[in-house]
Protein backbone atom coordinates (compact mmCIF):
# COMPACT_ATOMS: atom_id res chain seq x y z
CA UNK A 1 0.00 0.00 0.00
CA UNK A 2 1.33 3.43 -0.95
CA UNK A 3 1.38 5.98 1.80
CA UNK A 4 0.06 9.40 0.94
CA UNK A 5 2.66 12.16 0.90
CA UNK A 6 1.83 15.72 1.82
CA UNK A 7 2.32 18.36 -0.82
CA UNK A 8 5.59 20.03 0.13
CA UNK A 9 5.92 23.65 -0.94
CA UNK A 10 9.31 24.93 -2.05
CA UNK A 11 9.35 28.75 -2.05
CA UNK A 12 11.16 30.45 -4.89
CA UNK A 13 13.97 32.39 -3.21
CA UNK A 14 16.17 34.98 -4.89
CA UNK A 15 19.45 36.34 -3.58
CA UNK A 16 19.34 39.80 -5.10
CA UNK A 17 22.52 41.18 -6.60
CA UNK A 18 23.20 43.68 -9.38
CA UNK A 19 24.10 43.15 -13.02
CA UNK A 20 27.77 43.92 -12.32
CA UNK A 21 27.87 41.12 -9.70
CA UNK A 22 25.49 38.45 -11.01
CA UNK A 23 26.61 35.87 -8.42
CA UNK A 24 27.35 38.25 -5.55
CA UNK A 25 30.70 39.61 -4.44
CA UNK A 26 32.20 36.22 -3.52
CA UNK A 27 31.85 36.46 0.25
CA UNK A 28 28.38 34.86 0.13
CA UNK A 29 29.48 31.83 -1.86
CA UNK A 30 28.34 29.41 0.87
CA UNK A 31 24.80 30.77 1.19
CA UNK A 32 23.14 28.75 -1.56
CA UNK A 33 24.51 25.47 -0.15
CA UNK A 34 23.55 26.45 3.41
CA UNK A 35 19.99 27.21 2.32
CA UNK A 36 19.77 24.01 0.35
CA UNK A 37 20.78 22.04 3.45
CA UNK A 38 17.54 23.31 5.03
CA UNK A 39 15.49 22.39 1.98
CA UNK A 40 15.44 25.96 0.68
CA UNK A 41 16.32 26.53 -2.95
CA UNK A 42 17.75 29.93 -3.87
CA UNK A 43 19.31 31.45 -6.95
CA UNK A 44 21.20 34.66 -7.63
CA UNK A 45 19.50 37.28 -9.74
CA UNK A 46 19.97 41.00 -10.37
CA UNK A 47 17.41 42.98 -8.38
CA UNK A 48 16.16 44.77 -11.51
CA UNK A 49 15.54 41.51 -13.37
CA UNK A 50 11.72 41.47 -13.79
CA UNK A 51 11.66 37.81 -12.75
CA UNK A 52 12.48 38.77 -9.15
CA UNK A 53 8.91 40.00 -8.78
CA UNK A 54 7.65 36.44 -9.29
CA UNK A 55 9.82 35.13 -6.42
CA UNK A 56 8.20 34.17 -3.14
CA UNK A 57 11.06 35.65 -1.12
CA UNK A 58 13.84 38.07 -2.10
CA UNK A 59 16.95 38.50 0.06
CA UNK A 60 19.03 41.60 -0.63
CA UNK A 61 22.70 40.67 -0.75
CA UNK A 62 24.74 42.46 -3.43
CA UNK A 63 22.51 45.16 -4.93
CA UNK A 64 25.43 47.57 -4.85
CA UNK A 65 24.13 49.81 -7.62
CA UNK A 66 20.94 50.85 -5.81
CA UNK A 67 22.33 54.23 -4.72
CA UNK A 68 22.33 55.60 -8.27
CA UNK A 69 18.71 54.48 -8.75
CA UNK A 70 17.28 54.74 -5.25
CA UNK A 71 13.73 55.80 -6.14
CA UNK A 72 13.46 53.01 -8.71
CA UNK A 73 14.98 50.59 -6.19
CA UNK A 74 12.55 51.56 -3.41
CA UNK A 75 9.59 51.21 -5.76
CA UNK A 76 10.85 47.72 -6.58
CA UNK A 77 11.18 46.79 -2.88
CA UNK A 78 7.48 47.61 -2.49
CA UNK A 79 6.51 45.36 -5.40
CA UNK A 80 8.32 42.15 -4.50
CA UNK A 81 6.20 39.72 -2.54
CA UNK A 82 8.39 39.35 0.53
CA UNK A 83 11.69 41.14 1.12
CA UNK A 84 14.50 40.75 3.62
CA UNK A 85 15.33 43.07 5.13
CA UNK A 86 11.81 44.61 5.13
CA UNK A 87 11.03 47.51 2.77
CA UNK A 88 10.50 50.01 5.61
CA UNK A 89 13.97 49.22 6.93
CA UNK A 90 15.52 49.55 3.46
CA UNK A 91 13.84 52.91 2.84
CA UNK A 92 15.11 54.30 6.16
CA UNK A 93 18.62 52.84 6.05
CA UNK A 94 19.41 53.56 2.40
CA UNK A 95 19.75 57.29 3.16
CA UNK A 96 22.47 58.28 5.63
CA UNK A 97 20.15 60.81 7.23
CA UNK A 98 19.39 57.79 9.43
CA UNK A 99 22.54 58.73 11.37
CA UNK A 100 20.69 61.80 12.64
CA UNK A 101 17.91 59.56 13.97
CA UNK A 102 20.43 57.37 15.80
CA UNK A 103 22.16 60.40 17.31
CA UNK A 104 18.77 61.76 18.41
CA UNK A 105 18.13 58.38 20.08
CA UNK A 106 21.22 58.99 22.23
CA UNK A 107 23.69 56.70 20.49
CA UNK A 108 27.34 57.82 20.31
CA UNK A 109 27.77 58.43 16.60
CA UNK A 110 30.45 60.13 14.55
CA UNK A 111 29.16 63.75 14.21
CA UNK A 112 27.21 64.10 10.97
CA UNK A 113 26.25 67.28 9.11
CA UNK A 114 24.10 67.40 5.99
CA UNK A 115 24.03 69.78 3.04
CA UNK A 116 20.96 69.68 0.82
CA UNK A 117 20.54 70.51 -2.89
CA UNK A 118 19.88 74.23 -3.26
CA UNK A 119 22.07 75.09 -0.28
CA UNK A 120 25.47 76.74 -0.62
CA UNK A 121 28.35 74.25 -0.20
CA UNK A 122 29.49 75.77 3.10
CA UNK A 123 31.04 73.44 5.65
CA UNK A 124 29.69 73.71 9.21
CA UNK A 125 31.59 76.03 11.55
CA UNK A 126 31.78 73.17 14.04
CA UNK A 127 34.27 71.48 11.70
CA UNK A 128 36.63 74.45 11.37
CA UNK A 129 40.22 73.25 11.19
CA UNK A 130 39.26 69.58 11.11
CA UNK A 131 40.03 67.08 8.40
CA UNK A 132 36.70 66.05 6.91
CA UNK A 133 35.03 63.30 4.91
CA UNK A 134 32.53 64.32 2.23
CA UNK A 135 30.22 61.68 0.79
CA UNK A 136 26.75 61.40 -0.76
CA UNK A 137 23.96 60.82 1.76
CA UNK A 138 22.68 58.09 -0.54
CA UNK A 139 25.65 55.95 -1.43
CA UNK A 140 27.07 52.47 -1.05
CA UNK A 141 30.49 50.87 -0.99
CA UNK A 142 32.30 54.19 -0.26
CA UNK A 143 31.80 55.22 -3.90
CA UNK A 144 32.20 59.04 -4.25
CA UNK A 145 33.42 59.35 -0.65
CA UNK A 146 36.41 61.70 -0.31
CA UNK A 147 38.70 62.93 2.45
CA UNK A 148 39.94 66.55 2.73
CA UNK A 149 42.20 68.71 4.88
CA UNK A 150 41.56 71.75 2.65
CA UNK A 151 38.03 73.01 3.36
CA UNK A 152 37.95 74.90 0.08
CA UNK A 153 38.54 71.67 -1.79
CA UNK A 154 35.98 69.94 0.45
CA UNK A 155 33.38 72.58 -0.37
CA UNK A 156 34.14 72.15 -4.07
CA UNK A 157 33.70 68.40 -3.73
CA UNK A 158 30.39 68.93 -1.94
CA UNK A 159 29.30 71.37 -4.67
CA UNK A 160 29.74 68.69 -7.34
CA UNK A 161 27.38 66.36 -5.48
CA UNK A 162 24.88 69.14 -4.72
CA UNK A 163 24.83 70.19 -8.36
CA UNK A 164 23.87 66.61 -9.22
CA UNK A 165 20.87 66.95 -6.89
CA UNK A 166 22.38 64.75 -4.18
CA UNK A 167 22.33 65.41 -0.45
CA UNK A 168 25.80 65.51 1.10
CA UNK A 169 27.07 64.11 4.38
CA UNK A 170 30.06 65.85 5.97
CA UNK A 171 31.82 64.28 8.95
CA UNK A 172 35.06 64.96 10.80
CA UNK A 173 37.75 62.46 9.88
CA UNK A 174 38.33 60.44 13.05
CA UNK A 175 41.91 59.18 13.20
CA UNK A 176 40.74 56.10 15.12
CA UNK A 177 39.63 54.68 11.79
CA UNK A 178 43.33 54.13 10.98
CA UNK A 179 43.21 51.21 13.41
CA UNK A 180 40.31 49.80 11.42
CA UNK A 181 36.55 49.67 11.81
CA UNK A 182 34.99 46.91 13.86
CA UNK A 183 32.13 45.37 11.88
CA UNK A 184 29.72 43.41 14.08
CA UNK A 185 27.29 41.05 12.37
CA UNK A 186 23.83 40.18 13.71
CA UNK A 187 21.56 37.42 12.42
CA UNK A 188 17.89 37.48 13.37
CA UNK A 189 18.64 40.36 15.74
CA UNK A 190 21.22 38.39 17.71
CA UNK A 191 25.00 38.72 17.59
CA UNK A 192 26.81 36.36 15.26
CA UNK A 193 30.43 37.30 14.51
CA UNK A 194 32.71 40.25 13.82
CA UNK A 195 35.61 41.36 11.68
CA UNK A 196 37.72 44.45 11.14
CA UNK A 197 37.89 46.58 8.01
CA UNK A 198 41.04 48.49 7.23
CA UNK A 199 40.91 52.20 6.32
CA UNK A 200 39.65 52.72 2.76
CA UNK A 201 39.86 56.47 2.08
CA UNK A 202 43.23 57.77 0.87
CA UNK A 203 44.26 61.30 1.94
CA UNK A 204 43.22 64.61 0.42
CA UNK A 205 40.58 64.17 -2.16
CA UNK A 206 41.82 61.00 -3.85
CA UNK A 207 39.13 58.43 -4.60
CA UNK A 208 39.34 55.00 -2.93
CA UNK A 209 40.34 52.05 -5.06
CA UNK A 210 37.23 50.27 -6.30
CA UNK A 211 36.65 46.59 -6.91
CA UNK A 212 36.87 45.62 -10.60
CA UNK A 213 33.05 45.74 -10.76
CA UNK A 214 33.25 49.45 -9.89
CA UNK A 215 30.45 49.10 -7.36
CA UNK A 216 32.33 49.23 -4.03
CA UNK A 217 35.69 50.13 -2.53
CA UNK A 218 38.12 47.29 -1.99
CA UNK A 219 38.57 46.40 1.67
CA UNK A 220 41.19 44.65 3.79
CA UNK A 221 39.42 42.43 6.31
CA UNK A 222 40.55 40.46 9.35
CA UNK A 223 38.79 38.51 12.14
CA UNK A 224 37.77 40.37 15.32
CA UNK A 225 36.46 39.60 18.80
CA UNK A 226 34.79 42.77 20.17
CA UNK A 227 34.29 43.27 23.90
CA UNK A 228 30.86 43.44 25.57
CA UNK A 229 30.44 47.26 25.46
CA UNK A 230 30.82 47.21 21.69
CA UNK A 231 28.22 44.49 21.25
CA UNK A 232 25.97 46.42 23.64
CA UNK A 233 26.22 49.48 21.38
CA UNK A 234 25.41 47.27 18.41
CA UNK A 235 22.26 46.00 20.13
CA UNK A 236 21.27 49.56 21.03
CA UNK A 237 21.67 50.60 17.39
CA UNK A 238 19.41 47.78 16.25
CA UNK A 239 16.83 48.65 18.92
CA UNK A 240 16.77 52.28 17.79
CA UNK A 241 16.56 51.31 14.11
CA UNK A 242 13.69 48.89 14.67
CA UNK A 243 11.78 51.45 16.75
CA UNK A 244 12.22 53.99 13.96
CA UNK A 245 11.21 51.59 11.16
CA UNK A 246 8.43 49.92 13.14
CA UNK A 247 9.73 46.35 12.93
CA UNK A 248 10.89 43.75 15.45
CA UNK A 249 14.60 42.90 15.77
CA UNK A 250 13.78 39.32 14.80
CA UNK A 251 12.51 40.68 11.46
CA UNK A 252 16.06 41.69 10.54
CA UNK A 253 17.58 38.73 8.75
CA UNK A 254 20.98 40.41 9.03
CA UNK A 255 22.56 43.62 10.24
CA UNK A 256 26.06 44.99 10.45
CA UNK A 257 27.12 47.66 12.90
CA UNK A 258 30.40 49.44 12.13
CA UNK A 259 32.20 51.05 15.06
CA UNK A 260 35.45 52.90 15.54
CA UNK A 261 37.34 53.10 18.82
CA UNK A 262 37.70 50.52 21.55
CA UNK A 263 35.34 49.31 24.29
CA UNK A 264 36.05 52.37 26.47
CA UNK A 265 34.41 54.83 24.07
CA UNK A 266 33.17 53.27 20.82
CA UNK A 267 31.43 55.44 18.24
CA UNK A 268 28.98 54.28 15.61
CA UNK A 269 30.16 54.97 12.08
CA UNK A 270 27.55 53.08 10.05
CA UNK A 271 24.55 50.81 10.54
CA UNK A 272 24.19 48.57 7.49
CA UNK A 273 20.78 46.97 6.97
CA UNK A 274 20.40 46.95 3.18
CA UNK A 275 23.01 44.56 1.71
CA UNK A 276 26.18 44.64 3.83
CA UNK A 277 29.10 42.31 3.32
CA UNK A 278 28.92 39.91 6.25
CA UNK A 279 32.55 38.81 6.39
CA UNK A 280 31.93 35.07 6.11
CA UNK A 281 35.42 34.55 4.69
CA UNK A 282 36.98 35.85 7.93
CA UNK A 283 35.62 32.89 9.90
CA UNK A 284 37.37 29.55 10.26
CA UNK A 285 35.71 26.74 8.35
CA UNK A 286 33.78 25.22 11.26
CA UNK A 287 32.50 28.58 12.52
CA UNK A 288 31.60 29.72 9.02
CA UNK A 289 29.52 26.61 8.37
CA UNK A 290 27.80 27.02 11.74
CA UNK A 291 26.92 30.66 11.17
CA UNK A 292 25.82 30.05 7.59
CA UNK A 293 23.49 27.42 9.03
CA UNK A 294 22.17 30.06 11.42
CA UNK A 295 21.53 32.35 8.46
CA UNK A 296 19.61 29.56 6.71
CA UNK A 297 17.57 28.86 9.85
CA UNK A 298 16.63 32.54 10.04
CA UNK A 299 15.49 32.40 6.42
CA UNK A 300 13.48 29.28 7.26
CA UNK A 301 11.88 31.14 10.16
CA UNK A 302 11.06 34.08 7.89
CA UNK A 303 9.40 31.70 5.42
CA UNK A 304 7.13 30.51 8.20
CA UNK A 305 6.25 34.13 9.13
CA UNK A 306 5.42 34.87 5.51
CA UNK A 307 3.27 31.75 5.12
CA UNK A 308 5.87 30.04 2.94
CA UNK A 309 6.50 26.98 5.10
CA UNK A 310 6.73 23.48 3.57
CA UNK A 311 3.08 22.63 4.33
CA UNK A 312 1.68 26.11 3.70
CA UNK A 313 0.32 25.20 0.25
CA UNK A 314 -0.89 21.70 1.05
CA UNK A 315 -4.10 20.77 -0.72
CA UNK A 316 -7.03 19.61 1.47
Amino acid sequence: MKLARPDVFHPRIVLASCRQLPDGDGDDDGLVAALRSRGLHARWMAWDDPRTEAADLVILRAAWDYAARREEFLAWTARVRNLLNPPAVVAWNSDKHYLRDLADAGLPTVPSFFLEPGQAPVLPAALAGAEVVVKPAVGAGSVDALRFTDHGAAAAGAAVLLDEGRSVLVQPYDARVEAGETAMVFLGGEQSHAFTKGPMLPPEGRSPALDESGTYASEKLAPADPDFPMWDLGHAALDAACARAGVAKADLLYARVDLIGGPEAPALLELELVEPALGWSQLDTATRLLQLRRFAIEVESACERFGLGPLSHRRP
